[in-house]
């Protein structure tokens, strides 16, 4: 009977936390990067997507092992020269004449869903990268925690793994208990 009592509590326990965690963060937790095309025309379309292959290849190596958003903004602060010349790169590669500009700042950003995890609408940091006049539609995803630098992937479909302390104790605990 004790053992059902506890497996229920624990039960419990992990539903709250499972639940609790995205919900319990705030836009002051996440990183965000947000590249806008010069214009709405398919050729700024297409390059921006190319744009963003490349951004995200160019600053994983520098990301993949931060463990806060400020470790994460001061990686990309001191990468936004390099980041507007791989910009650069990829639009002078395919024809255009314009360039880009990136800056860290302030946004403000409508709700998005990424998988099961939803960042409701708010002001977030982000990376924020124009293509010309930065007058197109736009792609964003997040920087920190890693949901678009991950394992090298770039398609910004990656699922966010949360750690517990309480799972990791409890693991130990049935461990402890030969389970």
């Amino acid at each position: 009977m004790k053992k059902i009592i506890v497996a229920v509590v624990i039960l419990f326990v992990l539903i709250a936390v499972i639940v609790a965690v995205p919900a319990g963060k705030s836009s002051s937790e996440f990183l965000r990067i947000h590249i806008r095309a010069d214009s709405n025309n398919t050729a700024d379309q297409n390059v921006k997507y190319a744009v963003k292959s490349a951004v995200v290849d160019y600053l994983t190596p520098y990301l993949a092992n931060v463990h806060s958003k400020r470790e994460a903004m001061n990686a990309v602060k001191a990468q936004l020269g390099e980041i507007e010349k791989v910009c650069d790169k990829v639009l002078a590669a395919n024809g255009f004449q314009y360039t880009s500009t990136a800056k860290l700042c302030q946004e403000q950003f409508p709700d998005r869903t990424y998988g099961e995890l939803t960042l409701e609408q708010g002001v977030y940091d982000a990376l924020i990268i124009n293509l010309g006049s930065g007058s197109g539609n736009n792609w964003w995803c997040v920087v920190y925690p890693p949901l678009c630098f991950v394992n090298g992937e770039s398609n910004g479909t990656n699922q966010i793994v949360y750690k517990s302390k309480l799972m990791e104790i409890i693991n130990e605990w049935r461990t402890s208990q030969g389970k």
